[in-house]
């Protein structure tokens, strides 16, 4: 059964934020028969994005994701250690996809617009108010203020969307910043990721290339982005890697755990927003699409039964923390594990996973990927060896602590 509309200005379903996790939730019910709104801030989709686009072959294979919007595939990447140590981490196969963001971006918003749904670009969402029966959106567009009525609201903005704070759902526990360039490169070909406290302290940089002579460079860190930003492109740019230091940014926040709650009344918050975000790499593409479908078919329920109350929502919440609630906590337990360590212990780190023969057995495990992050801590956690010499850096953090 498809949605049923009231009123010819009544809106099933108004989505706010029109990237691809939003894009995909309009896709799914828009299909179903729902008269959707998408309500996008930027004037399009065409404009850079604080995103790297790394997804796995198994995203691109769940959503035939197509070639147009790929830029290539990689095997895997090159590590390197804070005194230069490398690690390849490389499979025979294509492991992941660098995707074009923006076109990615304006393709999934082209077909969520075949598919039925509206979309409003240049709008931005100031206020949400709930009634009985409906939501009340006030938007902004072009210095032009009006109101729309909706069933019910999917908040898909991204992080640090000033709309959150009033919707009463917490915000996201920790987060770090990004600062990400464009830049030309001297035909680097391979994925190149830099850790140590001169790149970004706890956390980590990296050179991606996209087309030809073209790349990606940009760091994740708690503290001043644009200055260890600018320190990688001196320094790849003094190793000949990149043709200059020059670049223009683009920044973005990555929240590394959820909001405190993802449903409320009448509302649902999905991808980004919502924190369903990998803490280890901060890549939330594919999560973002698995939970717009979670929200898509919760939605579907309570519209068609007539009850979008939190407490039918609360099954959405549910849903998605039953498929990557386990991902989410294990990855942060990893990544707090990683923050605390300092340059020695992560080249210790380094030394152990070169000579243990760790990478070449997750190298061959079908059962260890890209995506899914609990697998690879569990199994690198679970060698004798490498616990004792984690125990023998003697972190400030405990291991043996359950995270909440």
């Amino acid at each position: 059964m498809t949605g049923q509309r009231n009123h010819k200005d009544l809106y099933d379903v108004a989505v706010i934020g029109g990237g691809p996790t939003g894009s995909q939730t309009a896709f799914k019910l828009s299909q179903m028969g729902y008269r959707v709104i998408v309500f996008e801030k930027k004037p399009g989709f065409n404009l850079p994005v604080c995103c790297t686009g790394i997804v796995s072959q198994e995203c691109v294979a769940a959503y035939e994701i197509p070639e147009s919007v790929i830029y290539h595939r990689a095997n895997g990447a090159f590590l390197y250690s804070p005194s230069g140590k490398i690690l390849a981490v490389r499979r025979g196969t294509p492991q992941v996809a660098i995707l074009n963001r923006p076109a990615f971006n304006s393709l999934w918003a082209q077909r969520t617009l075949e598919a039925g749904s509206e979309f409003c670009y240049n709008s931005e969402i100031k206020n949400v108010k709930h009634g009985k029966n409906y939501v009340t959106l006030e938007v902004y567009r072009k210095g032009n203020a009006f109101v729309l009525q909706t069933r019910a609201v999917v908040v898909s903005t991204g992080f640090g969307a000033r709309l959150m704070d009033g919707l009463g759902l917490g915000a996201a526990g920790d987060f770090v910043m990004g600062a990400q360039a464009e830049v030309e490169t001297k035909n680097n070909s391979e994925i190149e990721v830099y850790f140590g406290s001169k790149v970004a302290p706890g956390f980590f940089g990296w050179l991606t290339p996209t087309t030809e002579n073209k790349a990606l460079i940009g760091v994740l860190s708690r503290r001043h982005p644009p200055a260890y930003l600018r320190s990688l492109l001196a320094r790849l740019a003094d190793e000949g890697k990149i043709v200059s230091r020059d670049a223009s940014f683009t920044y973005g926040g990555v929240p590394l755990r959820p909001l405190h709650r993802t449903y409320g009344d009448r509302l649902l918050v999905v991808g980004t927003a919502a924190g369903q975000v990998k803490p280890l790499t901060g890549g939330g593409i594919y999560f973002g699409l698995l939970c717009a479908d979670i929200a898509a078919n919760t939605l579907h329920r309570g519209l068609d039964n007539g009850d979008l109350s939190p407490a039918s929502l609360a099954s959405y919440e549910r849903a998605w923390k039953r498929k990557l609630g386990r991902e989410l906590r294990t990855g942060y337990f990893a990544r707090r594990g990683f923050e605390i360590l300092n340059d020695s212990q992560i080249d210790s780190v380094f030394r152990l996973l070169k000579t243990s023969g760790l990478i070449e057995d997750m190298e061959k495990s079908k059962e260890l990927s890209f995506d899914w992050h609990a697998a690879v801590v569990s199994h690198i956690l679970s060698q004798k060896v490498f616990m004792n010499v984690l125990k023998s850096l003697k972190p400030s953090f405990n291991l043996g602590k359950k995270t909440e």
